[in-house]
């Protein structure tokens, strides 16, 4: 098979040369678009010493069987894709299942890193879990460039410089890393979760847990909030503004998965808080958590910094590549043969992944991935 790398719109790059070497070494064949990997230090002759071949993003579109990206392709590029051709990348199709239609087409197979069930056999290739973790951290380093003050406690001949506050809302995978970060810096940390499962995990990095009683709390969620009752959304509301206002960092990391991000911290909030303090919203692109949040935007209100940015991983081009390129290794060990791809349909993990199937729409359909199962296997789980 044929594999081809694209320069992506932001600075990372979803096939090192390390996975590229694995798939030469397997009987396959690797090209790559001209500076594909400049933004996250990868030369095109790290690519040329592997044995990948350098081509117009042009060729590379119309000749590959198989793209692997990190945002879906556009309109005109999925225009010059040749028949059958094989595409994996983040489609999201739970914010907008339409997306689905638009490779449902030429024969293409779509399949959607963000679908792989987050459960522990699939945490080797969890992209999300990869990407938020590197956002965490860089979210607190991000908050300290504009910080008008230190993130640790001092002791100068001048007086002793009291910690910083920091404020993370979200004790998920990018909460977390930005809760050791954060620690790491010397500040004094205060986390919120509607989970109950969080406060362990908060309390064990040596952050105090901000507790509402009375959450909902899912399990199955796949490590997204969940929607609250209006009751304890008032209760959660009244507890969140006291701790803003006492903060000099927050950082906010909630979602729920295909709907708007939740409102945690509402404009009178932000007016409360004092001036020069930050607000670092990684919900961005679905809304944020933050009433004044503008995504892809650093804005100023009220003398407080709100910087809305989802991608902040990408600002960590070098390792988030490897780390993305090595979740990627992992998922297609699934599957991938020197023949070409042997998909078992069986398996949850490419079962749920797949959204475009041979140019039909997979997602959201119950009985197009029933016939994606082949009958015989169908039996055996059945009689098990």
């Amino acid at each position: 098979m044929l594999f081809g790398i694209l320069k992506e719109q932001d600075q990372r790059v979803s096939v090192t040369p390390e996975l590229a070497k694995k798939f030469i070494s397997e009987g396959h064949e690797v090209i790559y678009e001209k500076g594909a990997g400049e933004s996250a230090f990868i030369s095109d002759e790290l690519y040329e010493g592997i044995g990948a071949k350098s081509k117009s993003r042009e060729e590379v579109l119309s000749s590959s069987n198989v793209l692997i990206t990190l945002d879906p392709l556009s309109k005109e590029d999925v225009a010059k894709l040749a028949e059958g051709t094989f595409l994996f990348s983040s489609f999201q199709p739970f914010q907008d299942a339409s997306i689905c239609e638009v490779y449902a087409t030429k024969g293409i197979s779509a399949f959607s890193f963000d679908m792989i069930p987050r459960t522990t056999i699939a945490q080797s290739m969890d992209i999300l879990s990869s990407m938020a973790s590197i956002s965490g951290y860089k979210a607190v380093l991000k908050a300290t460039d504009y910080l008008p003050r230190y993130m640790p406690m001092l002791s100068t001949a001048a007086g002793t410089v009291p910690p910083s506050k920091v404020l993370v809302m979200g004790a998920g995978v990018a909460g977390l890393q930005a809760i050791a970060t954060a620690k790491r810096l010397g500040a004094q940390v205060e986390a919120f979760d509607t989970r109950a499962a969080a406060k362990e995990e908060v309390m064990s990095l040596g952050a105090k847990f901000v507790e509402v009683e009375g959450a909902t709390d899912d399990t199955n969620a796949g490590g997204y909030a969940v929607e609250q009752t209006e009751e304890y959304k008032k209760r959660q509301a009244e507890l969140i503004a006291q701790k803003v206002e006492k903060a000099d960092v927050v950082i906010t990391t909630a979602q729920l998965r295909g709907r708007p991000a939740p409102t945690l911290v509402t404009e009178e909030a932000v007016k409360t808080m004092k001036a020069g303090s930050v607000i670092v919203d990684l919900a961005s692109s679905t809304g944020g958590n933050c009433a004044l949040t503008k995504d892809k935007e650093v804005v100023r209100e009220h003398g407080v910094t709100i910087i809305g940015n989802s991608n902040l991983a990408a600002d960590i081009s070098e390792q988030a590549s490897v780390l993305y390129s090595k979740n990627i290794q992992n998922y297609m060990k699934l599957f991938l043969t020197k023949e070409g791809f042997d998909f078992d349909f069986n398996d949850e993990i490419i079962l749920q992944s797949c959204i475009v199937y041979n140019g039909d729409v997979i997602y959201g359909n119950e009985e197009k991935q029933k016939q994606l199962v082949p009958p015989a296997k169908v039996e055996e789980s059945v009689e098990a």
